[in-house]
């Protein structure tokens, strides 16, 4: 019987962690009222697996500062998801890998308004950009390459 309890047990434990696991990461996203492409990108993460909270703000520069940003790694939109900034344009899979394996960093960034990045769609037009890990100094690294 003990044996039965314990497989019950463990079965439970693991079946609660696995519908944690499947619920929608949530994202703030703060985007000025008037900005189409940053819509655009909060229904590229709703139909990417994310539960969007979009806020508009006239304050972008204040939260990019309190957030860490300096003017090099700067876009349209930012966003908080987990203790992660994402600022930009960034692809929800960039988004679900950084989640995923959790590196020590303050986030990602798509400086810019690159043609072809999520919400930046205008016909067959794209732009090589790059998704850019970031720490709290500053300092960046190559977190995605898209040609």
């Amino acid at each position: 019987m003990k044996r039965l309890t314990l497989a019950l047990g463990l079965s439970t434990l693991m079946l609660a962690g696995h519908s944690h696991a499947d619920e929608a990461p949530e994202v703030t996203v703060y985007k000025s009222p008037t900005c189409g492409c940053c819509t655009d990108w909060v229904r590229h993460l709703e139909d990417n697996g994310f539960e969007v909270k979009s806020i508009d703000s006239n304050a972008m520069n204040r939260i990019k500062a309190n957030a860490g940003l300096t003017p090099a790694l700067a876009s349209c939109h930012t966003a908080f998801v987990d203790d992660y900034v994402i600022e930009g344009h960034v692809p929800a899979s960039d988004i679900h890998r950084l989640l995923a394996q959790a590196p020590d960093a303050r986030g990602l960034t798509v400086p810019g308004m690159p043609l072809g990045s999520p919400g930046m769609e205008v016909g067959q037009q794209r732009d090589a950009y790059q998704v850019l890990l970031f720490n709290d100094d500053g300092q960046s690294r190559v977190f995605a390459s898209y040609p």
